[in-house]
């Protein structure tokens, strides 16, 4: 290697982030790493993306935590890539640059009515309940009866917490804020729609189920939708994952409806066409579909009004467009060949990777990012001895530069402060943690 240590900085601190500096870290190379994170607090999507009764997927914070605890990877966070600096400042000190900064935005979906007041996008409503410090801390819940658009993960976490009571969800880490939003909520019906039948759906199963653990959520799934073809059966037989979601969808179609107080409806064979309303929200038109044989559909002619007052669109997330960085706009990613970033030309930008969700779209869960990591990391590894040398290499360059221009940057040491601080919120409630939403109360906590 021709300079120790290397000096790298992932930028992006949540798991495919971690992950990669993990990998680094492990590897034989003589390295020294800096996790730059836009967030006061570290953890990525799994701190602002999974839904606040998920403990067990939150449990993955354990092993990231080792990570970031060993003495050869820092955290700077509250720092801001593009505004508090740029391409060539990161440059400036050090040698490669991993960039690692997920997808928290909306996937387009273009019906008419889509821009009516009473129609959001999934990333916004999951932002607002998980506390995310750059949303508005109210939302409007003044529907009785809503869509959610989508049949992933995603889709079933916003179901599921329009559905729940706001005293179910007590228990987590919601802050006050988020539990007085829901407490006020109207939603009586939910209803989630998907294109495709019962063997396409994205859900997994153990999330498919927690939908039926509301002691006030009654899952109601329309025999009708039950239905699959030559393509269907395929994937039904190929896939252990797939025939134990279709058993429970088949389950549920045929028990009798109990008597709960809320309703969450699950519909198949529904595409839709067109958002109604004049001023907001009024209802959603879809389009009845049939299978064509190899597991995907036509739009049959017949149409269907559904009577709802919101509509919650969730048919994937989107990267965002970094500045100075290469971006496929069709498909939300960073051009790249195994991990290294691609100039519009096709040649390797020097010195810059990319890994997670901007680098594959925001496909699979949290643990397939381990093996887009794997990639980049040895392509990194390989280029290391042609790689443009940072001017600045004291690891103390990059701090007095952030604090000449004046950002107030968190440290893992600050994540600990914290971490005991939410801890202590909850504790008088009995609850593990109550997350701090105010950036300017986690800066003050943190830097002490």
């Amino acid at each position: 290697m021709s300079r120790s240590p290397l000096r790298v900085a992932i930028v992006g601190a949540g798991p495919a982030g971690i992950y990669a500096a993990d990998i680094l870290d492990k590897s034989d190379a003589d390295v020294s790493i800096d996790l730059i994170e836009r967030m006061p607090a570290p953890f990525g999507l799994i701190r602002y993306g999974v839904a606040p009764d998920h403990p067990r997927i939150k449990g993955i914070v354990t092993a990231l935590h080792k990570v970031l605890d060993r003495p050869g990877i820092r955290l700077l966070g509250n720092v801001d890539y593009g505004t508090d600096l740029k391409l060539d400042d990161l440059r400036e000190f050090y040698d490669a640059v991993v960039f690692a900064t997920g997808a928290m935005s909306d996937r387009a979906l273009d019906i008419p009515g889509i821009d009516l007041p009473g129609s959001y996008g999934a990333a916004d409503f999951v932002s607002w309940y998980d506390g995310h410090p750059d949303v508005p801390r109210t939302w409007p819940l003044e529907a009785t009866s809503v869509a959610v658009l989508g049949v992933g993960n995603v889709a079933l976490d916003v179901a599921r917490v329009l559905a729940k009571t706001a005293d179910e969800l007590l228990s987590t880490d919601i802050p006050p804020n988020v539990y007085e939003g829901l407490k006020s909520s109207k939603v009586t019906d939910v209803h989630v729609f998907g294109r495709r039948g019962p063997a396409q759906a994205k859900f997994t199963p153990l999330e498919l189920r927690e939908l039926d653990h509301s002691p006030n959520v009654e899952v109601i799934v329309d025999p009708e939708d039950i239905e699959f073809d030559e393509g269907s059966v395929r994937a039904l037989r190929s896939s252990k994952q797939i025939d134990m979601v279709v058993k429970t969808l088949q389950e549920w179609a045929i028990r009798d409806q109990g008597d709960r107080p809320k309703r969450l409806h699950l519909h198949f064979f529904h595409s839709p066409v067109e958002i109604l309303g004049a001023d907001r929200v009024t209802g959603l038109r879809t389009e009845r579909t049939e299978l064509t044989g190899d597991g995907n559909v036509r739009g049959t002619g017949t149409f269907h009004d559904w009577d709802v007052q919101a509509v919650y669109r969730a048919v994937g997330y989107l990267s965002s467009e970094l500045p100075e960085i290469p971006f496929d706009h069709d498909s939300g990613t960073v051009p790249h060949e195994a991990g290294r970033v691609l100039d519009i030309d096709g040649d390797q930008v020097p010195g810059v990777y990319v890994t997670g969700w901007i680098k594959r779209g925001p496909i699979g869960l949290i643990g397939h990012t381990k093996g887009d990591a794997a990639e980049t990391i040895r392509s990194l590894l390989a280029d290391a001895d042609a790689l443009p040398a940072a001017k600045q290499s004291d690891p103390d360059a990059i701090t007095a530069f952030l604090t000449e221009r004046g950002v107030p940057f968190t440290t893992w040491e600050g994540w600990g402060k914290l971490d005991a601080h939410e801890r202590a919120l909850g504790e008088p409630q009995g609850r593990e943690r109550v997350k701090v939403v105010e950036r300017d109360d986690m800066l003050r906590v943190s830097r002490g």
